[in-house]
């Protein structure tokens, strides 16, 4: 028999609840892993008793884009270390992207991650299957298989699939079996080993650029492969102005596409890239490589600020419906080299609630209820999961968010083995009190 979980109450926040448009102080009682009752006051003896005033408590976050590194990859992520992390950041669902070792596209892998991330206790993990056999874009992986084995969605994340053909047949059958595709959009054709965005700082640098373009034309190849096949598109990380504007054209034109932003893009241009000078190892006595701060280089790069303004328009305005982190951690010694050496990536699942209340909700961009919407209760619905809901009889997976705190970013108190981030020092406000998963706490804040 199951063991009977504990009762908690919540008492005296402010609870958003998109599902219900709920925004209202009031008390929640947690019951056996459930939310049993949301009312103004409620007396229940409990096992415990949590004061949220002054926060908000809200369905707990759902990070549609999520590299745990794990399997092969385990110097720089593990499940159970991102797990952590992710409920860190007040995300108690991630979906973790295939590009591991070996990369997932079997029922096997998926059945690793999921019997593995059970055994951590930390966030739910749904893993993503692969699109085409290790990635390749050659053949089609188990997708049939995989969707048995429970993956809410097929990504080739990290690339795009470039054979329209084979892509298209990977869009029929999401279309068949009822999954999402999550797309990186990217023509690695036209990448030509651009390492930054286009412009004058990447000229300045001597670096090569990677123009809008790169990522415009498979946006909209997509977006016209799910209309012809009536697949669940989802763009993922969009970062230009374009990629605004197709969404927009989509959705008016009934096509089945939803898009997210992570925080680095809506926060950071290509003019906050911080300039290293090239240094010498005097033990070694040879000169080291550098230009820029690496953890400024990611995938797709930081744009212009006419693009970060777009992005902002558009999820004020819902057209862009996820903010996801892309969470990519890596080594110290994979990062502390140049930009044209250094791979993609930074982290962000323990910087994402604050970075999107700080520069949209605070920035007169989002409302508190719009913010739970694109963190929680919009990936829900994307990928098809009863989540992102804390309405009575729903499993309690529950943020507590301090909206008044404020505080600098300091990368050594992250959970993830990552430290690449180029927000360490950056001053925020907003922080994760409390994380519940399945009606227990599963992190909690102990300098409050």
């Amino acid at each position: 028999m199951e063991e009977k979980k504990m009762t908690i109450l919540i008492k005296n926040g402010r609870v958003i609840n998109p599902a219900t448009g709920t925004d209202e102080t009031l008390d929640v009682l947690v019951e056996n892993g459930v939310v049993a009752r949301t009312e103004k006051s409620i007396k229940e003896k409990c096992d415990r008793v949590i004061d949220a005033k002054g926060c908000f408590v809200m369905p707990g976050f759902i990070d549609m884009h999520v590299h745990l590194r794990d399997p092969g990859f385990e110097q720089k992520e593990t499940i159970e270390t991102g797990a952590r992390a992710a409920v860190h950041g007040g995300f108690t669902t991630i979906l973790a992207m295939p590009n591991t070792k070996p990369v997932v596209d079997n029922p096997d892998v998926v059945n690793y991650v999921h019997n593995k991330a059970k055994t951590v206790g930390a966030a739910n993990v749904l893993q993503v299957g692969a699109v085409t056999k290790g990635q390749q874009g050659k053949e089609l992986s188990d997708i049939e298989g995989m969707v048995k084995a429970g993956i809410p969605a097929i990504s080739e994340d990290g690339k795009s699939v470039m054979n329209a053909q084979l892509y298209r047949e990977a869009m029929e059958l999401a279309a068949k079996y009822n999954i999402a595709v999550l797309a990186h959009c990217e023509d690695i054709n036209l990448v030509n080993g651009g390492v930054m965005n286009a412009d004058v700082n990447a000229r300045e640098l001597g670096l090569g650029g990677i123009t809008n373009s790169v990522e415009d034309i498979i946006i909209a190849r997509d977006i016209m492969l799910s209309r012809d096949t009536g697949a669940r598109l989802h763009l993922c990380h969009c970062s230009t102005k374009d990629s605004v504007s197709m969404v927009k054209h989509a959705k008016m034109e009934g096509i089945h596409v939803t898009a997210e932003v992570c925080p680095h893009h809506f926060t950071l241009t290509s003019d906050d890239i911080r300039k290293i000078e090239p240094t010498v190892d005097t033990e070694k006595k040879v000169a080291i490589e550098a230009d820029a701060d690496t953890n400024y280089k990611m995938n797709p790069p930081l744009r212009t600020k006419e693009d970060v303004q777009a992005l902002k328009e558009g999820l004020r305005d819902d057209v862009m419906d996820v903010i996801a982190t892309d969470h990519a951690p890596h080594t110290f010694e994979d990062k502390n080299t140049s930009m044209k050496s250094a791979p993609f990536g930074i982290v962000g699942l323990e910087t994402a609630a604050c970075l999107t209340y700080t520069e949209l909700v605070l920035g007169g961009y989002l409302t508190p209820m719009q913010m739970a919407e694109k963190m929680s209760y919009n990936p829900a619905k994307i990928i098809g999961i009863d989540k992102g809901d804390i309405e009575p009889g729903k499993v309690a997976d529950i943020v507590i968010f301090d909206p008044d705190e404020t505080y600098v970013i300091d990368k050594n108190t992250f959970f993830s083995k990552g430290r690449n981030t180029p927000f360490d020092g950056r001053k925020v406000t907003g922080k994760v009190r409390m994380t519940l998963v399945n009606g227990q706490v599963v992190y909690e804040d102990k300098e409050k």
